[in-house]
This record gives C-alpha cells, sequence and structure tokens, in this order.
C-alpha cells in the first residue's frame, strides 16, 4: 500500500489544524477591523470578496501544478516532479505580477463598477485596502503553488507550521497598525500583506532543501516549459472556472438574502460561520484526497486510488456526523453567545439543523469524490456538472423556493443541499465508471 494509516494521520491532521486555524483568525481579524468603525469593516468587507476570487484562482492553479506533480512521484520521477513545481511557481508568479499591474492602474474604476454607489468613506476604505493588499497577490500566489506541492509530498506539518507564523504576524501586526500606531484599514491591509510576503519567503526558502522529493536546487530557469505549463493549466483552468463563477453565485445569493432583512442577513452569516465548522475535517480530508488519489494515479493503480478515496470518504463523513450531532443539539445555545433578537435566533437554529443532516448525507459525494476524478484529469466534465448544478439548483431553485413559497433564508439553504444532491449524484455514477481512468495521461 501506498500509504499506511499512520501516513495518512500525518497528512490530515495538520490540514485539519490549518483549516481551523484560518477560520478562527479570520473570526478575530473581522472583530479587530470593527474597532476602527463600520465602513472601515464594510469597505473590506467589499474587497474580500474580490480578495477571495484571487485566493480561489491562485489555489486551483496550485491544484494542477500539484496533481502534475503528483502524477510523476507516482511514478518515481522526482526529477520532472520538481521540473513541473517550478513551473507551476514561475507560471503563477508572471501571471501574479500581471494582475497586480492591472489592480493597481484600475482599482477605482473596478471598484465603480463592482460595488456601484456605497458611502464614500465606504469607498475610501475599500481602495485602501484594495491597493495595500494587492502588493500580496504575487507571495500569495507563490505561498499557495509550494504549499499544494508540499500536500503533493505528504507533508502537511510544514505548511501547518507556515500557516501559524503567517496569522500570528497578521493579528501582531493588526494590534500594532491598527491600534497602536492608528492606521486604521491601511493598518489591517500591511499586516496582512507583510504576513503573507513572510510566508511565501518562508515556503520558498524550504522549496531549496535537497532531502524533499520535490525541490528546486539547480532548476531555476525564467524560460516558460509550455509543454509542463499546458499539462498544469489542463488542470488549473477549469478549476479556476469553477471556483470563480462559484464565488460569483454566492455573491448573486447574498443579494437576494438582502432583500429578506436584517435578520436573515445576520442568521445567514452566522450559520455560514458555523457550517464552516461543521465540515471542516471534510475540507482537511479533500485537500489530502487529492494528493493521496495524484500519487496512486500517477502510480497507474486505480484499485488504490478507489480504496483510498472510499477510506478517506468514510472517515470524513463520521468525522462530519460527530460534529454535527454536537452541532444540532447545542445550536440554541451556541447562538444565544450572539445575543441575537428572538425572530433571527430561530430561523439561524432551524438552518443550522438543516445543514447538519444534509452535511452527513450529502457533502462528501458532492465535494470529496470529485478530487479523485480531477486527480485523474477528468476536470472538464467536473466543472461543467459543478457550474450547472449550481446556477439551476443552488441559484435558480433559492429564487424559486424565496418568491414562490416565501420560504425565505431556509428556502436558500434547502435549494443548497439539493444541488449538493445532485453534484453528488452525476459525481457518483461518474466514479462507479472507468472513463475518468483513461484522462490521466494528459497530464502525466
Amino acid at each position: 500500500m501506498l500509504y499506511t494509516n499512520k501516513d495518512l494521520k500525518k497528512l490530515i491532521i495538520p490540514l485539519v489544524f490549518e483549516q481551523l486555524l484560518a477560520i478562527l483568525v479570520g473570526m478575530v481579524d473581522t472583530v479587530m477591523i470593527a474597532g476602527v468603525g463600520e465602513a472601515a469593516v464594510s469597505g473590506v468587507s467589499l474587497v474580500d470578496t474580490i480578495n477571495i476570487l484571487i485566493i480561489n484562482i491562485t489555489a486551483a492553479l496550485a491544484t494542477g501544478g500539484a496533481v502534475v506533480a503528483g502524477h510523476f512521484l507516482g511514478q518515481k520521477d522526482s526529477e520532472n516532479a520538481s521540473r513541473s513545481a517550478w513551473q507551476l511557481v514561475l507560471f503563477s508568479i508572471w501571471l501574479s505580477v500581471i494582475v497586480t499591474i492591472v489592480f493597481l492602474a484600475a482599482y477605482k474604476p473596478a471598484l465603480r463598477i463592482v460595488f456601484g454607489r456605497v458611502e464614500p468613506e465606504v469607498m475610501e476604505s475599500a481602495a485602501t485596502y484594495l491597493v495595500i493588499t494587492a502588493l500580496s497577490i504575487c507571495p500569495l500566489a507563490i505561498y499557495n503553488s509550494c504549499a499544494a506541492l508540499f500536500r503533493a509530498m505528504s507533508d502537511s506539518k510544514t505548511t501547518m507550521l507556515i500557516a501559524i507564523v503567517m496569522n500570528l504576524i497578521n493579528l501582531a501586526g493588526n494590534a500594532v497598525l491598527i491600534y497602536g500606531v492608528k492606521l486604521g484599514v491601511a493598518g489591517a491591509a500591511i499586516a496582512t500583506t507583510f504576513s503573507r510576503i513572510v510566508a511565501a519567503i518562508i515556503i520558498m526558502i524550504l522549496m531549496f532543501h535537497m532531502d524533499r522529493q520535490i525541490n528546486f536546487k539547480g532548476r531555476l530557469t525564467w524560460k516558460l516549459d509550455i509543454l509542463l505549463i499546458k499539462k498544469i493549466l489542463y488542470i488549473g483552468i477549469p478549476n479556476s472556472l469553477e471556483n470563480s463563477l462559484f464565488q460569483l453565485g454566492k455573491i448573486l445569493l447574498l443579494s437576494l438574502i438582502s432583500t429578506f432583512g436584517t435578520y436573515a442577513i445576520a442568521a445567514n452569516a452566522i450559520c455560514n460561520t458555523l457550517a464552516s465548522f461543521n465540515v471542516l475535517p471534510g475540507q482537511a480530508i479533500n485537500m489530502a484526497l487529492l494528493s493521496v488519489a495524484s500519487m496512486c494515479i500517477g502510480a497507474g493503480d486505480f484499485k488504490q486510488a478507489r480504496y483510498y478515496t472510499k477510506k478517506l470518504m468514510l472517515i470524513s463523513i463520521g468525522c462530519t456526523a460527530a460534529i454535527s450531532g454536537i452541532l444540532f443539539l447545542s445550536a440554541p445555545w451556541i447562538l444565544q453567545i450572539y445575543q441575537l433578537t428572538p425572530q433571527t435566533e430561530n430561523l439561524a437554529v432551524q438552518v443550522m439543523r438543516w445543514h447538519t443532516v444534509l452535511a452527513v448525507l450529502l457533502w462528501m459525494p458532492s465535494f470529496t469524490l470529485p478530487n479523485t476524478l480531477r486527480a485523474a484529469g477528468d476536470v472538464v466534465w467536473t466543472m461543467v456538472i459543478a457550474i450547472g448544478s449550481m446556477w439551476i439548483f443552488r441559484i435558480g431553485f433559492a429564487y424559486l423556493f424565496s418568491y414562490y413559497f416565501s420560504a425565505g433564508l431556509l428556502g436558500v439553504w434547502i435549494a443548497m443541499t439539493i444541488d449538493w444532491g445532485f453534484r453528488g449524484l452525476c459525481y457518483g455514477i461518474r466514479y462507479h465508471g472507468h472513463k475518468w481512468e483513461r484522462f490521466w495521461g494528459t497530464t502525466g
């Protein structure tokens, strides 16, 4: 077997802590910025919708590189794995530099086009935050690329430790620059940018260690290898499109939810936070499965790819069921922390309990299973299913339930789980066949 239970634990547990850290730091970050004022929070939250889009694109590109490198590692070809890894980082640098220049050149009209007429104070905060954090796009792309490569080597402990350092720098920077130096939004942006630069430098230095299966020692070149780039983009582009349109769909749904009233907006925001805890182990296992399946498929061993897919999905379902049980029973008490009105609290309990039950049944087939298909190079089909299901069921049914059945916020979340169910069904049918097994030669 390519992976023992000990190997899987070493891969998955740090990923769980890394996901947990990201959620907790994000919550603390918001609280610290809130101390500046509502205009600051609003401006930063607007720009974060753009930043999440950029993060998703760089992460999707990194996924493409990790899959290609994983295939080479499965073939015991460390040399080509390292060459493809450097090409991933090189392409990420060129692309992120271009994106940064475009952002800095056109940020004012871009903000007006995307967010329309907002209050001058909010727009000023958004512009300040966008300009400064745009300088971190390149370091972030480098970090995401290298982090994906470490996971391809089954080394998630290193990325977890770097993430801890990055987030501690971010929090300390916020404390000093926001509350000490009184720089407000600019302070928050500087702290975020500096923490990403430090993380990128650390992870790049570690990628030069000769004892790693993938390393950059003696492989630096500024010339793009078109053949390797095409293999990376074959995975990366469909993944980027899927993630980008998914984020756009979420923005549209937020626009719909805003019409339900303040109590629905508040309930939705809180439920999103709790839902992220609900599927946290699943998110970590998703990244682990991509690495494990890539290695197995690179070795041409689809029997092991199926074995580990089943095993990791069962672990994910078990962990999610345990967390769902706790959240289902304790939701009324957890929500009291937020000091909500009775109407908001009752709605949040309904939504959260719906999510906890359906997450156990439908989340894993919808989000974990397709990572095995992607690892094999079956990315166009998974992209088409994801985008089609998102727009027909998650968005289309959300509007249907809201306007014709007056289901409000709960209707939006019901539509989301219908989307999960359809995706899971399609992915399950595809996975139980053998067509996806013939795609891996396009990236290996």
